[in-house]
């Protein structure tokens, strides 16, 4: 008898206006109060999902909580945590988003990265007809990992690295 293959984890790119929104989800003891806290503290105490980053969206998430004047320290908190646990997926600057080109980076990582989902408070600015990964609300399910072959279609062949 064959062993089982571990179940691939569920891979997802989320975006600063869930990050602002659930801010609250990042603080020890505090209990979340919506669908964006709740998302990310499963993710914090449960392990969820596989959080993809790159470096543009960390510059992203700090320059956006700092205008939202979230206290330094616990920017600081957020983006090491998010250094230290999340994968970093560096991109290539090769994706056009349409409608919003300020979400670019967010496309690429979950291009790159092989994401099942991008969650977002904005789906209009990452419209499913464009994207392999599923785009959902914090207050959906996760997809499974098999979600993304499954409405992507086939994907090309990846070139060999010499």
């Amino acid at each position: 008898m064959s062993p089982k293959r571990p179940k691939r984890r569920r891979r997802g790119v989320v975006d600063t206006s869930v990050v602002a929104a659930g801010v609250a989800g990042f603080k020890a003891g505090v209990t979340p109060m919506n669908d964006s806290a709740r998302l990310i503290r499963g993710w914090i105490e449960n392990d969820s999902f596989v959080w993809l980053v790159s470096a543009d969206i960390l510059d992203e998430y700090k320059a956006v909580l700092g205008r939202l004047r979230v206290r330094p320290a616990l920017i600081g908190t957020i983006v090491n945590l998010l250094r230290e646990e999340a994968e970093q997926v560096k991109s290539a600057g090769s994706i056009e988003a349409e409608p919003d080109p300020g979400d670019a980076p967010f496309w690429e990582c979950a291009d790159h990265g092989r994401a099942d989902f991008i969650v977002t408070l904005n789906p209009k600015d990452f419209p499913q007809s464009k994207l392999k990964a599923k785009v959902i609300l914090p207050s959906e399910p996760l997809p499974s990992a098999a979600t993304r072959r499954a409405t992507a279609g086939p994907r090309p062949p990846r070139r060999r690295r010499r």
